[in-house]
């Protein structure tokens, strides 16, 4: 028989944490690609504003999804990439981005 999951078993709210906001989700995106630096980064993910790119990016820091390595030369540079916690957190997320891309037209077409 199999146990059928309450919905406090299936929660998604730690990785919906970290892929659900418009901005972290683009900024994995990037990211998944390989590193970038910030300036090149705030270019990709149009719309973001330094700001807010900035504050997202210090978020996923902090939680360990995102690495950041400043190299000691004028003008300073940093490059942002996934750490291992990030890569799978990007890998789990790719089939989710697959879906969206092949269901876009007809789920924004239903009426909600």
């Amino acid at each position: 028989m199999v146990r059928r999951q309450s919905a406090a078993d299936c929660d998604l709210g730690v990785a919906r944490a970290f892929i659900g906001g418009r901005w972290k989700s683009a900024i994995l995106c990037e990211l998944y690609a390989g590193p970038v630096r910030f300036g090149e980064l705030r270019r990709r993910v149009r719309g973001v504003s330094e700001k807010v790119l900035f504050e997202q990016l210090r978020e996923l820091e902090a939680a360990g999804v995102v690495g950041r390595a400043v190299f000691d030369e004028v003008p300073p540079k940093e490059e942002y990439s996934l750490t291992p916690t990030g890569l799978t957190l990007a890998q789990a997320a790719h089939p989710l981005v697959e879906w969206g891309l092949r269901h876009a037209a007809q789920v924004s077409a239903e009426p909600h």
